[in-house]
């Protein structure tokens, strides 16, 4: 009842706030407050403030992040409308935006329908190294992203960058203290050795012990985060004509993963603890030539090389628990992944007239390299399992900006891309998947007034289609003979695509202190990638298959108002429906009309700054999400929930000090869920196990600037 309330009145609050705004700004135009700071949004082909892009896109502030105390994404991304997030590991690796999005990897690679990206750097897949010290932004695009970002933009992209190179030398110490035995350290510092030559660094280092008590072996650290991260970012001027930025990533992440319990609660019985773990380097070198006055040149070239490690215990119990009828097991992924991109890019500096229309233009090409190898170590194989995955993209793209009218503002883009992929593995199934897709997508906006415009944009996008080698294996491992024409057929899944149409209006006063902007969405997905299983006499063999299509609509709005010099007010929030057409799994479970997994009817965010003086400062913030299914393979769901979070800064001279709550009331709320039988207590009747999030955390912090 109390999430059906807070449903109502937030939308309501918000619009009586903005005409309240509204009112006051058209009759006080010499605000005393001071003037917002204009958004750029960096992640797009050209960086441009957020008011002049005509698509969904959250931006997540420094401040954002450092009010929030947040060490990962997963800390922040709720402030975000539409977004949610997967566990299974020690941190929520998986995104899921407007419902579309991965839950959890096993042994077959997978093509991730959001991607993430680090400083120009793609890490899709790779959910652990979004560590968030030193970063100065977090962007978050919903909706198909292809054009810009090809098969891994699917559903959306996170895109995130350090804190930019400042115009002298500055830096950051900083140290964190929170309960579960929680420490943070961190330095960063920009030096400038001259006018030419500038550089940034930053180290962190974080360590808890996690929000685990293992009974069994009397440890609370078995589900330990121990996390390592160095950024480095430089920029070179080599000539009035060229200027070369480079980056390089460290990341050294050891976590324990021992999260699920058979007793429904945050103790576990584990004697063999699991690992999640990330050993990382990653660069990019960045030329752009700017020497003509027609067009602006960038060449950009990556490099990224994670080897990584996650394993469970697969009982989640101790040998003993239960003699005659338990059963006792481990399994280990261990992957090595190195990949190669290679862009090229062209942006005009100046309009040209095309058809008598002021236009301004893009091209790029791109190439991208990946190798991923795996070596899975599993009790009951007799000998490891070994799997390698190599896959090609080359793309090009352009795009076209044309100035209709003084007010009227329209884009096309569009991209071509080719995947060609190669895998074998120790059970001797090879396939090469090879597809041609391409993505795009047009807009038009319309500047109402100096403060506001309306937008519409349709966009397509696509991710590549795989090989179900896993299910191929287990057949023959299980001797599933009866099965074997079913998944013979689903031996190689097609490409999915997502087209998506959205209207939207934004009103931005920087004078006044005040943003305002609500988009509509409605997208389908065509052979839409979902995971689906095969079962006799409790095992279970997953595949992925190409469901007929599925729709996704709903409302994302967002609102930012400063009145006075002591208080700010800030809130989000996103309405999604979901549904699958025409899915019918092998067993004959038929989910036509069921709503999609991870997709939440509804996500809010708010909350307000308020300034006792020049030194004190309190921060509210709420959290709020409505239930969602876990998976497609049963019907269990999470629980509404509404998370409660509190910040006090003080500054005294170069210094700031504070404390904070994240969680407030400890309310559980679940990131993950399954549902099998695995208590061998209980004779291993089936019932919904899950992981649980972050409890309430309470810490201090202390800030010194130089």
């Amino acid at each position: 009842m109390k999430s059906k309330l807070f449903l109502v009145v937030l939308p309501l609050v918000c619009a009586h706030t903005y005409t309240h705004a509204s009112s006051v700004n058209e009759n006080n135009t010499d605000s005393d407050s001071e003037p917002m700071e204009r958004i750029v949004v960096r992640g797009d082909f050209r960086a441009r403030g957020i008011e002049t892009l005509p698509a969904s896109v959250s931006v997540l502030s420094e401040n954002d992040i450092q009010q929030r105390n947040a060490e990962h994404l997963e800390h922040i991304l709720a402030m975000a409308a539409n977004v949610n997030l997967s566990s299974g590991a020690s941190r929520a690796n998986f995104i899921q935006i407007r419902g579309v999005g991965e839950r959890s990897q096993f042994v077959d690679p997978i093509n991730p329908s959001v991607g993430l990206v680090l400083d120009g750097i793609n890490y899709s897949a790779l959910g652990a190294a979004a560590t968030l010290f030193d970063i100065g932004q977090v962007e978050v695009f919903r909706g198909p992203q292809s054009t810009r970002f090809g098969a891994d933009g699917m559903a959306g992209v996170v895109y995130l960058t350090s804190t930019p190179l400042s115009d002298f030398t500055d830096g950051v110490v900083e140290i964190d203290w929170a309960n579960y035995n929680s420490y943070g350290a961190g330095f960063t510092m920009t030096q400038r050795f001259s006018d030419q030559v500038a550089v940034r660094g930053s180290l962190y280092r974080y360590e808890s012990d996690g929000f685990i008590e293992n009974t069994f072996l009397n440890r609370s650290d078995t589900n330990r985060q121990d996390e390592l991260s160095l950024r480095l970012n430089g920029r070179w001027l080599l000539s009035p004509a060229w200027q070369a930025d480079f980056t390089y990533h460290r990341f050294d992440i050891n976590n324990g993963y021992d999260a699920f319990s058979l007793d429904l609660n945050r103790t576990t019985l584990a004697d063999t603890p699991g690992e999640d773990a990330l050993d990382s380097h990653a660069g990019r070198v960045l030329f752009t030539y700017s020497g003509h006055s027609a067009y602006t040149m960038e060449l950009s070239a990556s490099v990224l090389n994670a080897d990584s490690v996650y394993s469970f215990d697969e009982d989640w119990a101790f040998e003993g628990i239960r003699p005659g009828w338990e059963y006792n097991s481990f399994d280990e992924y261990v992957r090595d992944r190195s990949q190669t991109e290679i862009e090229a890019r062209f942006l005009s500096n100046q309009p040209i007239q095309l058809f008598g229309i002021e236009s301004s233009w893009l091209a790029g090409v791109y190439h991208q390299r990946r190798e991923q190898q795996l070596t899975r170590n599993y009790t009951y194989l007799s000998m490891p399992f070994g799997s390698r995955y190599e896959t090609e993209n080359q793309a090009v793209y352009a795009e076209l900006g044309m100035s209709l009218t003084s007010r009227l503002r329209g884009n096309l883009g569009v991209r071509f891309e080719q995947y060609s992929n190669d895998y074998i593995d120790s059970r001797g199934i090879e396939a090469t998947p090879q597809k041609s897709n391409w993505g795009g997508r047009m807009s038009l906006e319309y500047a109402m007034s100096e403060q506001g415009s309306a937008f519409v944009n349709w966009a397509r996008g696509f991710k590549a289609g795989g090989v179900n080698g896993e299910a191929l294996g287990r057949m023959e491992d299980e001797n599933l003979d009866e099965f074997r024409d079913f998944l013979e057929q689903r031996a190689v899944f097609s490409p999915e695509f997502l087209s998506a149409f959205e209207v939207g209006y934004r009103h931005y006063s920087a004078q006044h202190s005040l943003a305002f902007e609500i988009v509509g969405f409605y997208s389908w997905r065509d052979d839409m990638q979902v995971n689906a299983y095969v079962e006799r006499e409790a095992t279970f063999v997953t595949y992925l298959d190409n469901a007929s299509s599925g729709t996704n609509y709903g409302v994302e709005s967002r609102f930012d108002y400063t009145p006075s010099d002591q208080l700010r007010v800030f809130m989000s929030f996103g309405l999604l429906r979901t549904e699958y057409r025409d899915l019918m799994l092998q067993d004959g479970t038929n989910l036509t009309g069921r709503e999609q997994a991870h997709a939440p009817q509804y996500q809010a965010f708010a909350g307000f700054e308020w300034m006792f003086s020049s030194a004190l400062q309190f921060r509210a913030e709420v959290d709020a999400r409505d239930a969602f299914y876990y998976s497609n393979s049963h019907d269990e769901r999470s629980e509404p929930y509404q998370l409660v979070h509190l910040r006090l800064n003080y500054e005294w001279r170069d210094w700031q000090f504070s404390v904070f709550a994240r969680n407030v009331f400890d309310q559980d709320y679940t990131t993950r869920g399954f549902y099998f039988g695995n208590d061998p207590r209980d004779d291993y009747a089936a019932k919904n196990y899950v992981q649980y999030g972050e409890p309430r955390r309470l810490g201090v912090s202390a800030r010194y600037r130089f």
